[in-house]
């Protein structure tokens, strides 16, 4: 009978991998409570016991869409805590999810190390199931061979995605622990995405008469905004008609894929191990409102990979990030390059004023180009108006780490970062004159990444230690010795008075059979 994966892996998966990097000890299921509080404490295990110690995990998700990020208040069963918490997206769908995990701690012993490939996960407010259909292997015992398959992801009307097929691989030794190279190992490959066809946090109808009341604008200007919209082939939900069921705000067309891998690595000049976690994303290019004539392609000049190693000891310990390299072109001019000098880029989206673009005004200006492929440079010189009631932003390199020197479950260093390789943020201008709009209306994420790497002081021991049972103490006398009990009754002697006689009689009889008889003359 399969094992049911503790639901903390990927939520380890991984939608744990969307939270602030924290440098705690991986979660497992914790060590039940004796029942009773005054009662000894479990017995040592009996035979080999591997001697290496290591924590660690890694989680790489290949897209997340967040919906009003940052707009629900994080829920904690601590009192007053959930207000110093970062408040959680409305509800957030990641796709393409691959989690390892190490844990020589762990309470379980098939907790020791996982390896799991996830279709998808979908959390509201926070909080999220476990994802049905992912590939998963555990160990103890090691696995000779990887598991491989396809998962299915999830329906959801904010992501589509492609065929999905996944590889883990989850290995530990009865003997020597942590001590087999690589413990756990997780890849997933995606073959096509495409994000959101509509934004929901925007209105779905064209007519925003009576709620549409820009700060900077008087009655007028107003009134020319909302005619302005009537005009555009779609609502606000669908950028004005860019959006639809051939489009979407970002799509990736080619194959990418998402790794996780857990491993002990060598120390120079020691002969004891590191705990390294790494996660690496490869993706060809990014397409932004693809399909349309305003579309976006951003391609990947270098692919990110992060990478967490902890020795054991603060100086040694390592966090290394190979930030992504990403070129931003549209209509085949290039409109910036994002990398970690410079990590945002805006990507303007407005419509023309009534009169200004005749012909042109059923759709919006994205961008550096107009509807029918043309510079928006030159056409505001020829005396286009127009009003930016959005923005794309584009941003990269968004690395985060902690570190803290531990001394439980032991002794010794930790430290776990975060990264994304691109996030797509959808922010409404103080143009956009409706009421009740979040600071950002919607956010896709590609490449998120997280790493935690924690070891013991001087490194991981590789060796095996036997426990042998060692008799317990006799007891302690305690107080004054028993007295003999007083004799109230003949009848402690009754007994052995009759297996005395019994045996004075079988004697007896052995002997009258045993001696000669004498005749009579």
């Amino acid at each position: 009978m399969p094992r049911r994966l503790p639901v903390v892996l990927v939520t380890g998966s991984v939608l744990a991998l969307w939270a602030a990097p924290a440098a705690a000890q991986v979660a497992t299921t914790p060590v039940p409570p004796p029942a009773n509080p005054s009662a000894p404490p479990a017995s040592a295990p009996v035979g080999p016991r591997p001697l290496g110690r290591a924590v660690g995990d890694a989680g790489t998700g290949l897209a997340v869409v967040r919906v009003l990020p940052n707009s629900a208040p994080t829920k904690t069963i601590m009192p007053g805590a959930g207000d110093k918490l970062p408040r959680q997206p409305a509800v957030e769908v990641g796709f393409g999810l691959a989690g390892a995990q190490a844990n020589s701690e762990a309470y379980l012993s098939y907790e020791k190390a996982i390896a799991q490939a996830a279709p998808g996960g979908v959390a509201v407010g926070g909080a999220g199931p476990q994802a049905p259909g992912a590939l998963a292997q555990t160990a103890p015992p090691g696995n000779q061979e990887p598991r491989t398959g396809g998962i299915s992801p999830p329906a959801t009307p904010l992501v589509k995605a492609g065929a999905l097929s996944g590889s883990v691989r989850a290995r530990w030794s009865d003997t020597l622990g942590p001590c087999v190279g690589t413990i756990a190992d997780s890849t997933t490959e995606l073959a096509s995405l495409s994000a959101l066809n509509a934004i929901p946090t925007l209105p779905g109808v064209t007519d925003l008469t009576g709620v549409f009341d820009a700060p900077g604008l008087d009655a007028a200007g107003d009134r020319a905004v909302v005619d302005g919209l009537k005009r555009l082939t779609g609502p606000l939900s669908t950028l004005g008609g860019v959006l639809g069921d051939q489009s979407a705000l970002l799509s990736l067309p080619n194959t990418l894929s998402a790794r996780s891998v857990v491993e002990l690595v060598d120390i120079p000049g020691s002969a004891n191990k590191a705990v390294q976690s790494t996660s690496t994303l490869r993706v060809a290019s990014v397409k932004v409102l693809a399909g349309t004539p305003f579309e976006v392609s951003v391609n990947v000049v270098s692919q990110p990979t992060l990478r967490v190693t902890s020795t054991g000891d603060a100086t040694t310990s390592s966090v290394a990030y190979t930030a992504p390299v990403l070129e931003v072109v549209q209509g085949g001019k290039s409109l910036g390059r994002l990398d970690a000098a410079n990590p945002e880029l805006d990507i303007p989206v407005g419509i023309p004023l009534p009169g200004a673009l005749p012909g042109l005004d059923d759709l919006p200006i994205v961008g550096a180009l107009l509807a029918d492929g043309k510079g928006v440079q030159e056409a505001l010189a020829n005396g286009l108006k127009k009003l930016d009631l959005g923005v794309l932003r584009l941003s990269v390199a968004g690395l985060s780490e902690k570190r803290e020197q531990a001394t439980e479950p032991f002794h010794g260093y930790r430290l776990g970062a975060t990264a994304r390789m691109l996030d797509l943020r959808v922010l409404p201008t103080d143009a956009l004159g409706l009421p009740n709009l979040p600071p950002a209306l919607a956010r896709v994420s590609l490449g998120e990444q997280v790493a935690r790497a924690f070891a013991p002081t001087g490194g991981v021991v590789c060796g095996t230690a036997t426990q042998t049972p060692q008799s317990p103490p006799a007891p302690a006398p305690q107080g004054m010795a028993t007295p003999p009990l007083a004799y109230t009754t003949a009848a402690y002697h009754s007994v052995p008075l009759f297996w005395t006689g019994t045996a004075l009689l079988l004697v007896g009889v052995v002997l009258v059979a045993a001696l000669p008889r004498r005749r009579k003359t």
